[in-house]
C-alpha cells in the first residue's frame, strides 16, 4: 500500500492540533495582528482615495493660480486655448453692515466676488431660511445680490430677503450659504463668508491701489481628460516661475491647525497598529516553539515508522501555510468590519462618502501573516523533522535547538522593514522597531545579570526553603529564564507603552490644543488704541496673559547682504519663494514666548543685533546661527543677526511670528501695529462692542474652529481608545504564551520534587515566588524601556513636550508581577494536581 500523501497528512495533522487546542496561541496571534493592521490599512487607503477624489473640489478645480495682485488677462486666455474651462475669483476682507433702519450693525466679513463660470468643481449648498433643507447650485449669485453665511445673519440681524451694505454698494441677500466647496485656508477663511458677482465689485468702491486682494484663477480639464492634469500643473508651474506673490495652489496649503491634528491622529493610530504587530511576532515565535516542544514524541515516533526527514518538514510547512493564510483571511474580515467602526467614530471630518478601498490592505494583511508564520513560527516548527528516531526510548534526545542567527536574523529584518513601510512615517516606524530591538537587547543583557546576581546572592543556610528553591530553579536553566523575562517585558513593554499612549500623551496631545485656547484674534490696532483696547477686555471680564504683540511688516530683501532674488534663484530654493517673497509679519519682545521654544542658540533679552527665526523657515531659506538677515519696512531698513531659533506650532491657535526681535521696544520711526489674541466671553456682545469702538479694527472668530479642532481630537482619542483594547488583547497573548511556554518543564521539575516528599504548599511558594520574581524583573525593565520610546515618540513623532511620570516604573513592576502570577496560576493550576506517576511518564525534561 502506497503511504499517504504530504497533503492528506497535513491535512490530518492540522486537524488533529486544532481540535486538541495546540494552535490556539498561535492562531489568535496571527488574527490579532493581521486585523490590526488591516484595520488601518483600509481606513487610510479609503480616507486618502476619498481625498484625492476630493481635492480638487476643495481648491477649486484641477489647478488654481493663487496671486496677491491682479493675474495677467493672457493666462485665461492661454488656458481657454488649451482647452481648459477656467473661472475667476477675487477675495478680500472688509467690513459689513446693516443698513441704518435695521440696527447699523457692522461685522469683518471675508467678500469673495465670482464670474459666471464658478464653481468649476463641486458645488453650493444653499438654504432660503434658517431651519429649510439645503439645494444643491451650480452657479453664484445673480448681479445685485449676495449669499452669505449664518454668522453674518446672526451678527447683523438680517434675514434672507433684507438688504446688506458693502462698501458703497447695497445688495440684497438671497440665499443663506451653508457650503461653499472651495472655502480653502488661511486667517480669511476664519470671517464669515459674503459672496457676491464680480459685476457688482466696482460698484462698492472697496478695491483700491493698496487694498490686499486674494486674485485666484481656477482651472479644469475637460471631462474625461484626467491624465492631462499633470502636463497642465506643469505648465502653470512654468507661468508662475520668477513672479513675485505668485504660486500654484495645492491641497497641502489648506488650514495648518486641522492638518497636524489629523497627521497626529494617523500616527496614533499606525503606532497602535505596530505595537499589535510587534506583540504578535513575540508571540507567535513563543507559541510555535511550545508547539514544537509538544510534538517531539509525534515526530520520533513517525520517523521510527519510515516517514523521511524531507516529507515530515512538507508537511509541518503546509500546516503552517494552511493555517498562515485561513488566519490572515479572519484577520482580514475582522479588521474590514473594525475599519467601519473606526469610520463611524472619526465620520465628523471625513468625506461625505468614501470610495471603496483597494485590494491593497487585503495583500498587506495576508503579507504580515506569511511574513509572522515565516519570519517566527516555521524556525522552531521546522526542527521537529530533524528528530532522531532514537527519542523513542530516550526522551532526552531531539531538544528543540536555538534558531541560527542567519534565520532569526532574517525572519527578524524582513519583519521589521515591512513595519516600516507599513507605518506610512519612516521615523514613526524606525523609533518603534528600533526602540523594541534595542529593549530586547538589553532585557536579555541585564536579565542574564540578575541571573548571575540571584544564584550567588541567595544564602541556601539563611534563606526559606521556597525562596532556595525558586533561585536554584531560575538559576539551573539561565537560557531558559532569560528568554522568558526577555519576551515577558517586551509584551510588558508594549502593555505600558500603550497605557501612557492612552493617558499621558494623550494628555499632553490635549494640552497642545487646550479647551481654554485663544478665540478671537484682533488685528490691525494703531498704537494710540493700544492702551482703550486692553481696558476694554479688562472691562468685559477678559483674564489677563492674553497674547499682546506689536507687528510690523516688512519685507526680507538680503540675507548675508545677497539680495533675496539671487538667492531664490538657485535651484535648491524653488520650493521657498512663496514663503518670503511677500511681506512678513515681523514682531518684538523681550520674552520668549512660552509656546515657542529655543532648539537652537540662545534667546537674550535686549539683544540690540539679535532676531529669533522660525525652525521651519530658516530650513526652507538654508539659514543658520550668526546670518545677517535685511528687512525692507516700508522704505526703511531693519536688520538682525540670528541669535536663537524657534520651534513654532502653527495649530497652537496663538500668536506666532516668523521674526521675533528679542527686545522691548524698536525704533519709533517704524510703522507698526498691534496684535491680540485672546479668549472672549460667551456670546457677541464683546465682539460687538468692540467693533463700534475701534472701527478699524480687524477681529477674527476662531471659537467654531476651536470647536472644531477640539471635537476632531475627541473623536481621534475615541479611535485610538477602541484599537487599544485590540492591543491589550494581544499583550494578554504574549503573558499567557510566555507563561505556558514552561508549562511540560516546570510539571516535570515539580513531579520530581513531589516523589521526594514537597508538599504542595511549599510547590505553590516556589511557583509563585518564581513567577511574582520574574514578573516583577520583567516589569521594571519593561516600564523604563517603555518611557524612553515615549519620550522619543512625543519629541520626534509628534511633537508635543512631554515629562515621564515617575509611577511608571513602580507600577510597572506592580503590574507585571501580579499579571505573571495571574498568567502562571490560570495556565499552571492544574499541574500541582497531575498524578506525579502519570507526570513523570509523559512530561519531557527541560
Amino acid at each position: 500500500m502506497s503511504p499517504p500523501s504530504v497533503w492528506r497528512l497535513a491535512w490530518r495533522q492540522m486537524w488533529r492540533d486544532f481540535r486538541a487546542g495546540e494552535l490556539r496561541l498561535l492562531l489568535l496571534a496571527v488574527v490579532l495582528a493581521v486585523a490590526a493592521l488591516s484595520a488601518v490599512g483600509f481606513f487610510a487607503d479609503r480616507l486618502q482615495a476619498g481625498l484625492t477624489r476630493d481635492a480638487a473640489q476643495l481648491i477649486g478645480g484641477d489647478v488654481v493660480i493663487h496671486s496677491d495682485h491682479a493675474l495677467p488677462p493672457q493666462w485665461a486666455q492661454q488656458a481657454q486655448s488649451r482647452g481648459l474651462r477656467w473661472s475667476q475669483t477675487v477675495t478680500f476682507p472688509s467690513m459689513a453692515r446693516a443698513p441704518e433702519s435695521r440696527g447699523g450693525a457692522t461685522r469683518l466679513v471675508a467678500v469673495k466676488a465670482v464670474d459666471g463660470a464658478y464653481p468649476l468643481r463641486g458645488h453650493l449648498r444653499l438654504r432660503s431660511e434658517p431651519q429649510a433643507p439645503t439645494r444643491t447650485a451650480t452657479s453664484g449669485p445673480a448681479p445685485g445680490t449676495v449669499f452669505v453665511d449664518a454668522a453674518v445673519l446672526a451678527a447683523l440681524e438680517l434675514a434672507v430677503g433684507d438688504v446688506l451694505e458693502l462698501g458703497d454698494a447695497s445688495l440684497r441677500i438671497t440665499q443663506e450659504l451653508v457650503i461653499e466647496p472651495d472655502r480653502g485656508g488661511g486667517m480669511l477663511s476664519f470671517a464669515p463668508r459674503v459672496m457676491l458677482n464680480q459685476a457688482d465689485l466696482p460698484a462698492t468702491g472697496l478695491v483700491q491701489s493698496a487694498s490686499r486682494l486674494v486674485h485666484r484663477l481656477a482651472m479644469m480639464v475637460p471631462p474625461g481628460q484626467e491624465a492631462q492634469i499633470p502636463d497642465t500643473q506643469r505648465w502653470a508651474q512654468q507661468m508662475v516661475t520668477g513672479q513675485r506673490g505668485v504660486r500654484v495652489e495645492t491641497l497641502t496649503s489648506g488650514r495648518m491647525e486641522m492638518r497636524q491634528t489629523l497627521d497626529r491622529a494617523d500616527r496614533f493610530l499606525h503606532l497602535v497598529a505596530l505595537l499589535v504587530a510587534l506583540l504578535s511576532a513575540v508571540a507567535v515565535a513563543i507559541a510555535a516553539r511550545d508547539f514544537a516542544q509538544r510534538h517531539l514524541d509525534d515526530c520520533a515516533l513517525l520517523r521510527v515508522l519510515g516517514l523521511s526527514q524531507r516529507r515530515m518538514a512538507t508537511v509541518y510547512l503546509l500546516v503552517l501555510m494552511t493555517l498562515g493564510g485561513g488566519a490572515s483571511a479572519v484577520g482580514v474580515g475582522i479588521g474590514w468590519a473594525m475599519h467601519g467602526v473606526l469610520v463611524q467614530l472619526l465620520g465628523a471630518w471625513l468625506p461625505a462618502t468614501l470610495p471603496a478601498p483597494s485590494a491593497w490592505p487585503v495583500w498587506v494583511g495576508f503579507g504580515v501573516g506569511g511574513t509572522l508564520l515565516l519570519g517566527f513560527g516555521v524556525p522552531p516548527v521546522l526542527q521537529l523533522a530533524r528528530v532522531p528516531p532514537l527519542r523513542v526510548i530516550r526522551r532526552d534526545m531531539g531538544q528543540p535547538k536555538p534558531v541560527s542567527l542567519g534565520v532569526l536574523l532574517a525572519g527578524v529584518l524582513g519583519f521589521s522593514a515591512l513595519l516600516v513601510v507599513l507605518a506610512s512615517d519612516v521615523r514613526l516606524g524606525l523609533i518603534a522597531v528600533g526602540g523594541f530591538a534595542v529593549a530586547i537587547a538589553g532585557f536579555a543583557g541585564l536579565a542574564w545579570a540578575a541571573v548571575w546576581t540571584l544564584r550567588h546572592s541567595v544564602s541556601e543556610a539563611r534563606a526559606p526553603r521556597w525562596l532556595v528553591l525558586a533561585t536554584r530553579q531560575v538559576a539551573a536553566r539561565p537560557a531558559f529564564s532569560v528568554v522568558q523575562v526577555a519576551s515577558l517585558a517586551v509584551g510588558l513593554m508594549a502593555l505600558v507603552l500603550l497605557v501612557l499612549l492612552r493617558t499621558d500623551l494623550i494628555a499632553s496631545w490635549r494640552q497642545a490644543t487646550p479647551v481654554d485656547a485663544p478665540d478671537r484674534f484682533a488685528m490691525g490696532l494703531q498704537p494710540e488704541q493700544a492702551q482703550p483696547f486692553r481696558t476694554a477686555l479688562a472691562q468685559a471680564g477678559v483674564a489677563p496673559g492674553y497674547d499682546w504683540y506689536p507687528v510690523i511688516r516688512g519685507r526680507l530683501m538680503h540675507i548675508n547682504g545677497v539680495d533675496i532674488n539671487q538667492v531664490l534663484s538657485r535651484p535648491d530654493q524653488a520650493g521657498v519663494r512663496g514663503s518670503v517673497e511677500r511681506e512678513l509679519n515681523l514682531s518684538h519682545t523681550a520674552e520668549v514666548p512660552a509656546h515657542n521654544p529655543v532648539v537652537e542658540g540662545r534667546w537674550v533679552a535686549d539683544e540690540a543685533d539679535g532676531l529669533s527665526i522660525e525652525q521651519g523657515l530658516a530650513q526652507r531659506l538654508g539659514v543658520r546661527l550668526g546670518d545677517v538677515l535685511s528687512f525692507d519696512v516700508a522704505g526703511q531698513t531693519l536688520q538682525g543677526r540670528i541669535t536663537s531659533v524657534r520651534k513654532v506650532d502653527w495649530g497652537s491657535m496663538r500668536a506666532n511670528f516668523f521674526i521675533l526681535f528679542p527686545r522691548a521696544t524698536l525704533p519709533p520711526e517704524l510703522p507698526s501695529t498691534h496684535l491680540a489674541a485672546f479668549r472672549a466671553p460667551a456670546g457677541l456682545a464683546l465682539d460687538t462692542a468692540l467693533v463700534r469702538q475701534f472701527p478699524n479694527v480687524t477681529l477674527i472668530d476662531l471659537s467654531h474652529t476651536v470647536a472644531q479642532v477640539q471635537r476632531v481630537l475627541g473623536q481621534v482619542i475615541q479611535a485610538v481608545e477602541y484599537l487599544f483594547g485590540f492591543s491589550v488583547a494581544v499583550g494578554l497573548v504574549v503573558l499567557l504564551a510566555t507563561v505556558s511556554a514552561t508549562r511540560e518543564a516546570r510539571a516535570h521539575e515539580f513531579a520530581v520534587m513531589r516523589a521526594y516528599g514537597a508538599s504542595a504548599r511549599l510547590l505553590n511558594q516556589v511557583l509563585r515566588a518564581e513567577l511574582l520574581g520574574v514578573g516583577a524583573l520583567a516589569g521594571g525593565l519593561a516600564a523604563l524601556a517603555a518611557m524612553g520610546v515615549s519620550a522619543a515618540l512625543a519629541r520626534w513623532v509628534f511633537e508635543f513636550p512631554w515629562t515621564a511620570p515617575l509611577w511608571v516604573p513602580v507600577a510597572g513592576m506592580t503590574g507585571g508581577a501580579g499579571l505573571a502570577l495571574l498568567a502562571g496560576w490560570w495556565n499552571l493550576r492544574e499541574v500541582l494536581r497531575r498524578p506525579v506517576v502519570d507526570t513523570l511518564r509523559r512530561a519531557s525534561p527541560g
